[in-house]
């Protein structure tokens, strides 16, 4: 197979998986929605079931329940997804680089799509002043080690179980979707102002501001596997550092290690030579098969959720009853 037509066949391969998984996200959003509404219609609107696959937006919720797991050694039995998906996420990355952030993750695509539509529309993408990209880069690990110390350290055994069990964490999905579909004018500026950014530089959520993308990232570092460069049969074209879009220089490594990395394949489908550059892991050398490495990823997801489902923590225990009871106050929790 020429270089080409590998190149075509992976960059195909990416952009289904990437809208297989955001048209599910979709689904599982407008199901969800649906569910709310029969509520806040008093029973008027259909009822349909919840989907928990909802519960994958509530990485902070699900910090708080893995400490209470971890405390314990119980699953929050509220939302248990959350930490099932979590802990799925953190082990795709574990085992394979940050591939949920560009295989799977609804707002990576999201993002990649508006990066390249920047690009036809002004015929390139801009870069950040090198020393000011190193500053903004790190902004995403201090968000996170935020949420790690306030979460993770300072809370505490009481604080944690008040927090667990009280009707805000309950409702916590219904007021993510609220977010949504309730938008005030200060949230619709800061996302029409992070969408016009991420026409213009690539990733800007990604690369700056993400935290769950800054966990994945530290976590990848100890995956063993990663993008690998044959320095006899390179020929130092550079198209490989040229299309990256974390802007590594893959094109000086023998081995990338960096956080950044999401294991995109993008620079080994724009190398020229053929197992120049690789997916495979410095224990074994022999490298992974490039359609594989998707498919392990997706393998890895189903897997985690599949356990979640098969062990009874995946479906909330609160019942229709309370649901009745506290979604009409939603928008007066938290306030």
């Amino acid at each position: 197979m020429n270089g080409s037509k590998r190149s075509k066949n992976l960059v195909n391969l990416r952009l289904s998986i990437q809208c297989g998984f955001l048209a599910m996200v979709l689904s599982i959003g407008i199901r969800f929605g649906m569910f709310v509404r029969h509520f806040a219609s008093n029973g008027t609107a259909p009822l349909v079931t919840r989907p928990p696959g909802v519960e994958g937006f509530l990485p902070i919720g699900a910090l708080a329940s893995l400490k209470q797991w971890l405390i314990s050694g119980e699953i929050n039995p509220v939302h248990p997804a959350a930490l099932v998906i979590f802990l799925t996420v953190v082990g795709v990355s574990l085992v394979a680089k940050k591939s949920f952030c560009s295989w799977l993750c609804p707002v990576g695509t999201l993002s990649e799509w508006a990066w390249r539509l920047g690009q036809r529309l002004f015929g390139r993408n801009f870069l950040i002043w090198s020393r000011l990209d190193i500053l903004l880069r790190g902004v995403k690990y201090l968000l996170l080690l935020f949420f790690v110390k306030i979460i993770l350290i300072d809370m505490g055994a009481d604080s944690l179980a008040e927090f667990l069990g009280a009707p805000y964490w309950a409702i916590s999905d219904v007021k993510m979707l609220r977010f949504f579909t309730h938008m005030s004018l200060t949230t619709l500026v800061i996302l029409g102002i992070l969408t016009s950014l991420s026409l213009l530089y690539k990733n800007f959520w990604c690369r700056y501001l993400c935290p769950y993308g800054a966990l994945l990232g530290v976590v990848s570092v100890l995956s063993p596997l990663k993008i690998m460069r044959n320095r006899a049969g390179c020929t130092g074209c550079r198209y490989c550092s040229a299309a990256c879009p974390s802007g590594l220089p893959v094109h000086l490594s023998a081995t990338v290690h960096s956080p950044e990395c999401s294991g995109c394949l993008t620079c080994v489908a724009n190398c020229p030579e053929r197992d120049v550059l690789r997916i495979a892991s410095p224990f074994w050398r022999r490298p992974l098969p490039v359609w594989l490495f998707p498919l392990l990823v997706v393998a890895l997801f189903a897997a985690g959720v599949g356990s979640g489902m098969a062990t009874g923590h995946w479906q909330s225990i609160l019942t229709y009853a309370d649901y009745r009871q506290l979604i009409p106050l939603v928008p007066n929790l938290g306030h």
